[in-house]
């Protein structure tokens, strides 16, 4: 259904992601919300990467709910407030996504809502019944 595009006219990914992906007329869109590191008991890791595992698994839950699964993920959008970050949400995402891998982005950015989050991702899925 989907389809993930690598032109050869481009460089290829930095990282295991799609440089796009099309999604076909018809297709049901979910939209999914950034997601951050807390559980559902409020608890808050430390390390980035369980943040990321956290924040996948929320991804996960909304996917469920939508009777969609992880290759149904069209897009990610993902911040991490500083570079030092990145590796952990990386080796999370990359335990997370399928194969072939979604469109992806990630920014550095100042922070978020609480000085103790450093991950929150959102994602865009497409899948036609």
């Amino acid at each position: 259904m989907l389809r993930h595009l690598l032109p050869v006219a481009i460089r290829r990914p930095f990282a295991r992601y799609s440089h796009a992906v099309e999604v076909p007329a018809g297709a049901r869109l979910l939209l999914v919300s950034g997601q951050l590191g807390i559980s559902a008991q409020d608890d808050i890791p430390e390390s980035a990467e369980a943040q990321a595992d956290l924040c996948f698994a929320a991804l996960a839950a909304c996917l469920a709910e939508a009777d969609m699964g992880v290759a149904d993920i069209v897009r990610l959008n993902a911040y991490v407030t500083d570079r030092a970050h990145m590796a952990g949400y990386m080796a999370a995402r990359d335990r997370f996504i399928a194969d072939p891998p979604p469109a992806s982005t990630l920014m550095i950015v100042s922070g978020f809502t609480r000085p103790e989050f450093k991950v929150e991702v959102e994602a865009l899925a497409a899948r036609r019944d």
